[in-house]
Formats: structure tokens, sequence, C-alpha cells
């Protein structure tokens, strides 16, 4: 695991495009994605602030803050290598989390009658985890352009075809990664296409 000198010297001899890497992963990291995206759901499910606010939020809670709250202790206190969790090894308990999580939320939106295109967006989320986290297993794959993609199409389902456009931001994030060297161009090429089929694919269907 490396240590704060060593991430601080590596931090200074980044050049601005690293930089501009770093910004991308971060700004446009799963956890983010995942906060605003059931929000865009919600409003297009309900068109009223309240009750899209209440499911979204729900939603992001269990499927983005409380899971990254718990992959940050871990990154802290040093379970990890980073809230990234760079190593393959050490993302079963943090896969484990988001699955019970995003669980969890499914059932209270069941329980509590949320619209179906939230319960449906929720149920694409635990799916893309279950695919990810079994491949993961045996290989890394890319989360960060797993969800991109995923969002991306989801985005295209609910608002039209002008939203292909924000595959130019999922090729962004997926050349951030690579350039970052935390994953292979192989590892967010399929991460893509798991996110386009499961969470994108799956949620056309159901909706």
């Amino acid at each position: 695991m490396r240590t704060e000198l060593q991430a601080v010297g590596e931090l200074a001899r980044w050049t601005w495009v690293d930089r501009v890497a770093r910004a991308l992963t971060e700004v446009l990291a799963p956890s983010v994605v995942v906060t605003v995206l059931p929000l865009a759901a919600a409003w297009q499910a309900t068109r009223s602030v309240g009750p899209a606010l209440g499911w979204g939020l729900l939603v992001a809670l269990t499927s983005s803050v409380l899971p990254m709250a718990v992959i940050v202790w871990g990154a802290r206190s040093g379970r990890w290598d980073g809230h990234h969790v760079r190593d393959r090894k050490g993302r079963l308990v943090p896969f484990l989390t988001l699955i019970l999580l995003s669980s969890v939320g499914l059932v209270l939106l069941v329980v509590l009658g949320a619209p179906w295109m939230l319960v449906a967006l929720d149920i694409t989320m635990v799916a893309a985890l279950l695919v990810t986290g079994a491949i993961t297993v045996w290989w890394k794959v890319s989360l960060h352009a797993t969800v991109a993609a995923g969002a991306a199409v989801v985005m295209v389902v609910l608002h039209g075809p002008a939203w292909l456009l924000s595959s130019v931001v999922v090729a962004a994030i997926s050349w951030s990664r690579v350039r970052l060297g935390d994953h292979t161009t192989a590892q967010v090429v399929v991460g893509s296409a798991v996110g386009a089929a499961v969470v994108g694919g799956l949620f056309a269907v159901l909706v």
C-alpha cells in the first residue's frame, strides 16, 4: 500500500493531463452519478419536486451515500487502498456492502409504493452490481465505466436520442481511468458494455 509521502511525490509529477483525468474520475465518480441519476428518474416519474426529492434521495442514500461512507471509512482505516479500491482483491467487502444496501433500498421502494420507474432503476443497479461483482472475482472491471454507460442509456430512454451525446462523457471517464493507470482499456470497455446492457438495456425493457 502506498504511503502518504509516495502519494505526494506522485502528485508532484503529474502533468496537466493527469490532473484533468483525476478531476474527471472524481467529479464523475460512480457515487456522484448514482446520486444524481435517481433524482432525474424520480422527476421524470413524478413531475413534482417533493416526491422527486423523496424517492430520488432514498435511492441515492442506499445506493450511493451510505455505501460510499463505508468505503471511505475502510480506506481511511487502511482496510483497502483508497476510496476507489484499486486492488481487485480488496473489492469483495465494498461490493457486498453496495449490493446489501442497494437491495435494502429496493425493498423500501417496493414497500413504500415508489413509482415503478424508480423501482425499475434500482433493479437494474442491483443487477449491474451482481454482474460486475461476479466478474471482479476473477478480473478487475471498471465500475466508473459501468455506471457512466448505464446512466447514459437510462437518460436516452428517459429523454430521447439527444442524450446519445452523453457517450462522449462515458468515453472521457473511461479515458481518465486508463490514463491514471487504474484500469486497462479492456476493463473500461467491458465495464461500459455491462453498464449499457445491464443497466440501460434492462431499464429500457422494464419501463
